[in-house]
Order: C-alpha cells, then sequence, then structure tokens
C-alpha cells in the first residue's frame, strides 16, 4: 500500500531571480559586489578575446570590405600588343588561338575576361576577335 510518508522525495530547485528588488535577497548588484570589472558586462575575464585590458586585437584591425575580403571585381588578363607580336602575321586573334599559343589560359579569362593594352606595335594584317575583351587601354582605341 502507498502512503504519503512512504513516497520518495522529488526536489526540484527552481533557478535564483537576481535583481528582484531588496526583499528577494539578490537585488541592487544581484551578488556581484561593488563596482570593478566582474560586476559589469556579461562576459567573463577569461573569455577568447580578452587582452588583459589591452584593446582587443579584433578591434585594433581594421573593416574588411565584402564576403570574404575578395577582390570586389577581379582583374581582368592582361595582354600588351608585343605579346600578339608574336602571333602569325595574318591570322585572326581569337580566344582559341591565344589558349593554343600558351598566352593565356582559358579558366583564367572566362572568370576575368581579356585587357589589351598598347605596349608595343600590332603587326599588319592581325586581326582580332576577342568577344572577352572587356576592356582596352587609350592608346590601343584609336
Amino acid at each position: 500500500m502507498i502512503n504519503l510518508h512512504s513516497l520518495s522525495k522529488i526536489n526540484k530547485k527552481e533557478s535564483k531571480r537576481i535583481g528582484r528588488g531588496p526583499g528577494s535577497g539578490k537585488g541592487k548588484t544581484t551578488g556581484r559586489g561593488t563596482k570593478g570589472q566582474n560586476a559589469r558586462g556579461k562576459l567573463p575575464i577569461t573569455h577568447a578575446h580578452y587582452e588583459g585590458g589591452q584593446r582587443p586585437l579584433f578591434k585594433r584591425l581594421p573593416y574588411r570590405k565584402g564576403k570574404g575580403n575578395r577582390k570586389v571585381s577581379p582583374k581582368p588578363v592582361v595582354i600588351n600588343l608585343e605579346d600578339l607580336a608574336k602571333l602569325p602575321k595574318t591570322s585572326t586573334v581569337t580566344l582559341d588561338l591565344l589558349v593554343k599559343m600558351k598566352l593565356v589560359s582559358e579558366k583564367e579569362v572566362r572568370e576575368r575576361g581579356i585587357k589589351i593594352l598598347g605596349t608595343g606595335s600590332i603587326p599588319l594584317g592581325l586581326k582580332i576577335d576577342l568577344p572577352m575583351a572587356k576592356k582596352v587601354s587609350e592608346k590601343f582605341k584609336r
């Protein structure tokens, strides 16, 4: 037979409600004492970024722009006119020809595009047919 005195005790301790007035016994300073570093803030002194009171490293470094701080726009692959002078004189400059002559890699050009710079001179009879050419230097536009 089960009686009230034979039941096992179930003690459930409730969490302390701190900062609920002077009558609670944990009011005002809520058990933290008075003043000082330990009485303030939510992080303990032993947290990962604590440096003994000196300015933390992550606050000393500048803000970094962009996701993962990659360059916002990748720079195009640069080809000079003197590089094009190495090609056969009556050929048409295409992406396939540049890859075949190992002046550029196909993967880089697909990702970044090509920029033709005006250093050097272009041989007569050479035609340029590059749809990937995003930018051309001022000297070459004339």
